[in-house]
């Protein structure tokens, strides 16, 4: 983790470098200045409309985990356009902006699932998560008092 954090400050460093070779002091710091304003603002106008999604999904009672992943991606995106530097507000700028925040919800939800089935294996041994669908039993079953019947069915183990 300390590697990464010293890989990122050399970055940011390198880049506000060579932005400032190239248009100076001044206008790097417009630049910079200029990116916390446009980012804060575009962030406020993604966060409200992920706000707004999540309210939506939990009034109709479905589930909401992609609107409140999206919630958090455009908060942290937000914070990273905050933090001064060029290579932030590109990474806060991902995050915010929506085609690029759909293929980080689903490669944070991947994550998560994963992490979740590794975390319910550990506290309480195997788990297996099986995703199918129930069909009603036909009349004659009905008659007999038997249970639906499994058609088809996906197991995840962990």
């Amino acid at each position: 983790m300390a590697v990464a954090f010293l890989l990122y400050v050399f970055a940011e460093i390198a880049a506000i470098w060579a932005v400032g070779s190239a248009v100076g002091v001044f206008g790097t710091l417009g630049l910079l200045l200029a990116g916390a304003i446009l980012g804060s603002w575009l962030a406020r106008r993604e966060g409200a409309k992920a706000m707004r999604a999540f309210t939506s999904a939990a009034r109709s009672g479905r589930p909401a985990e992609k609107e409140l992943t999206d919630g958090m991606l455009v908060g942290l995106g937000g914070v990273l356009i905050l933090v001064p530097g060029f290579v932030s507000d590109v990474l806060g700028l991902l995050l915010i902006l929506p085609p690029s925040r759909a293929v980080a919800r689903r490669l944070w939800l991947r994550r998560m699932e994963k992490r979740a089935v590794r975390f319910a294996n550990q506290r309480r041994g195997p788990v297996m998560v099986v995703d199918s669908e129930v069909v009603p039993p036909s009349e004659e079953r009905r008659r007999e008092g038997t249970q639906p019947t499994v058609i088809e069915g996906r197991v995840i183990e962990g």
